[in-house]
């Protein structure tokens, strides 16, 4: 059975679907970019560091709000075009940063940076879907994956690499990237927009909103949790900054090396099955993180979870981008506002009962990765073998 239309002629153009994992990159580069750099932008500003690392949800509450929207929008105005339309726009407000001289200036690109970062990822998700054959989506979705593992990961490194110098080079960077990929080739919108794309309402429904729901617990419970193992270790083994952050960069390191692995296993084995694995697997290692008094097992554990953490995204991708009907940038939009807004929503939740216990502040994730278990059933299942 061949695969969709597009893919034919997709088949030999690789430079257009490298210009699509390329773009994965530059939203978690643009988000995490910060973490490294917030005692520097802090006192440039003359502000003190909690103020300063509001600059973190400045970008990830509107990105993962108009994300809601974004893809079926997106789709009506053409994905090409919105795409590099968007990307413009984040070098653009990029630059606003650079020049801010006021914090609340550099707040409003942070958030505009998240409001156009809104218009890229779903729509790179959708035409990769798009220009794929549905037996190869799970390893395609999971290089994507990857890509924007490597953005998360390197994020912190380059940036407190640039405020050696000053943080606002940070920032020149990501306006020169995203510049750069908005001359990148792209697939084409093949006649202008998608009227098919429908209405705004239409990804909500139970076959996008379950899947979403299960990338929400998942990501807020794992990489959601990062800001948690950092506490951890610093309680727990006294690693100072660098230390800590170098430990976290195992849980994007691990994805990353394991993401193409990930999308094989869901195309072989089916969403619900990688799921259930990434979902249960990442309970037990979360437990062990917060009850471990061997500092290299705490680290193994996270990397490790790492590694649940792309199963579950992988699966939840694959099963909403398998659906070849119009709208399917509207509906990895929703799952993908919905993770994100989970990973927003994790700080809140957990940080109270890790001060109260620390085993207790693993445990609860813990808990709520095993109660999400049961939803990954509603995921794809395994391809039939002949």
């Amino acid at each position: 059975m061949s695969g969709p239309a597009e893919t034919g002629s997709a088949a030999g153009s690789r430079l257009p679907r490298a210009g699509l994992y390329l773009g994965a990159l530059l939203g978690p580069f643009g988000g995490g970019v910060v973490a490294a750099i917030l005692p520097e932008i802090g006192e440039s500003f003359a502000v003190p560091a909690s103020a300063a690392a509001s600059s973190l949800t400045a970008y990830l509450l509107p990105f993962a709000a108009l994300m809601l929207v974004s893809g079926t929008l997106g789709e009506r105005w053409g994905p090409a075009r919105t795409i590099r339309i968007a990307y413009v726009a984040y070098a653009v407000v990029s630059v606003l940063a650079v020049v801010a001289p006021w914090f609340w200036l550099f707040q409003t690109g942070r958030a505009l940076q998240g409001c156009a970062n809104a218009f890229t990822t779903p729509l790179l998700m959708a035409r990769l879907a798009a220009m794929t054959p549905p037996e190869r989506l799970g390893r395609a979705l999971g290089m994507f994956g990857a890509m924007q593992a490597v953005g998360q990961t390197s994020a912190p490194l380059v940036g407190g690499l640039a405020g050696e110098a000053s943080w606002r080079w940070a920032f020149v960077g990501i306006a020169v990237v995203g510049a750069l990929l908005a001359v990148w080739p792209l697939p084409a919108d093949n006649g202008g927009s998608t009227p098919a794309a429908g209405r705004l309402r239409d990804p909500w429904r139970r076959d996008v909103l379950v899947p979403g729901l299960v990338a929400l617990v998942g990501w807020a419970c794992l990489a959601g949790l990062s800001f948690l193992v950092a506490f951890r270790f610093e309680d727990a083994f006294d690693l100072g900054s660098g230390a800590r952050g170098l430990v976290l960069t195992g849980f994007g390191a691990a994805g990353f090396l394991c993401a193409r692995a990930a999308g094989a296993a869901t195309d072989r084995f089916g969403g619900r099955t990688t799921a259930l694995v990434g979902l249960l697997a990442g309970a037990g290692l979360l437990v062990l993180i917060g009850g471990a008094t061997a500092m290299p097992i705490a680290i193994a554990a996270w990397a490790a979870a790492g590694i649940c953490g792309q199963l579950v995204l992988v699966a939840v991708n694959t099963t909403v981008l398998s659906d070849t009907g119009p709208g399917r940038g509207g509906a990895i939009s929703v799952v993908q506002a919905l993770r994100f807004l989970g990973m927003a929503a994790a700080p809140a939740v957990f940080t109270a009962p890790y001060h109260a216990d620390a085993l207790l502040g693993f445990a609860l994730p813990a808990a709520a990765l095993v109660a999400a278990a049961p939803l990954s059933i509603t995921l794809s299942r395994g391809r039939s073998r002949d």
